[in-house]
């Protein structure tokens, strides 16, 4: 899989691109009625229990904008935090700490709801099985959202179209199953192969070809039980499909190695940060 490298220059780029949206055309015109050189001490607490990432952007919010701007980080990325606590301290020009408010917030807020929400399922996994992003994030943001994965515990799965093969039903109805497995295998150079399969009879037509991993999709517990059973002498385990913070131990509990889960990218919900003097 691509490395994930969360560099100072993109954090920057990301931050400049967002204060740009933010501020185009005219700035901050509510802002700008308040007096320059009023300075003030502000801090940035939470309104709720989680876990917090994206403090680097939103320090960088401020710093990019103000340089003269005093940001001292309470707690770091990954860190569990409790409703109430503060996350970071701010001081300097007032002005120019509340034009940059929303950008920093919606960074830590975004980040943080990731990294909270794929928590949620990863202890409900109790280790048994990890728990996996997958392609389901918003467009320029991936990089960001798989970052905030990981921060919750959970494990990043390909990052793009080009770091695996990913047979999957739609190829499948395109083409021949077998032939594409096949043909992958003769194709790999290096990449690994995962077969995505509905059925205990697709699985078997496949089974003892060399490829990674078996992906169970939209299996009930039963056929996933029999699958795996079938399937974890050759490959490495994969379930996904509708899976909620309600049946995530039973899917957990079936042996299965990892569990794919789309909402926590594409539906987390923002975790809830405000600055306050």
């Amino acid at each position: 899989m691509s490395k994930i490298i969360l560099s100072k220059s993109f954090i920057n780029n990301s931050v400049k691109l967002a204060l740009n949206e933010d501020l185009y055309p005219s700035g901050d015109i509510t802002s700008n009625l308040i007096k320059k050189s009023n300075f003030k001490i502000f801090k940035i607490v939470a309104n709720q229990d989680g876990i917090v990432g994206g403090i680097e952007f939103a320090r960088s919010t401020f710093k990019i904008f103000d340089n003269k701007i005093q940001f001292h980080i309470k707690k770091k990325d990954g860190s569990q935090i409790k409703k109430g606590q503060i996350i970071a301290m701010i001081k300097g020009d007032s002005k120019n700490i509340l034009i940059c408010e929303r950008v920093a917030l919606n960074f830590l807020s975004h980040i943080s709801g990731i990294a909270s929400y794929t928590n949620k399922f990863v202890k409900l996994a109790k280790g048994k099985s990890k728990i996996c992003c997958t392609r389901k994030t918003i467009p320029n943001l991936r990089v960001i959202q798989k970052y905030a994965v990981k921060l919750g515990g959970g494990t990043n799965h390909r990052f793009n179209l080009s770091d695996e093969f990913l047979i999957k039903d739609n190829h499948i109805a395109s083409s021949d199953l077998k032939f594409l497995v096949e043909k992958a295998i003769k194709n790999k150079k290096g990449k690994k192969i995962t077969v995505e399969v509905d059925n205990l009879k697709q699985l078997k037509l496949i089974l003892g070809l060399k490829f990674n991993t078996i992906l169970f999709d939209n299996m009930n517990i039963k056929s996933l039980k029999d699958g795996v059973k079938l399937a974890k002498k050759y490959y490495e385990t994969e379930a996904s499909g509708n899976v909620t913070l309600r049946n995530i131990k039973s899917i957990s509990k079936t042996g299965v190695d990892r569990i794919s889960v789309g909402s926590i990218t594409h539906s987390a919900p923002a975790m809830d940060f405000k600055l306050e003097i």
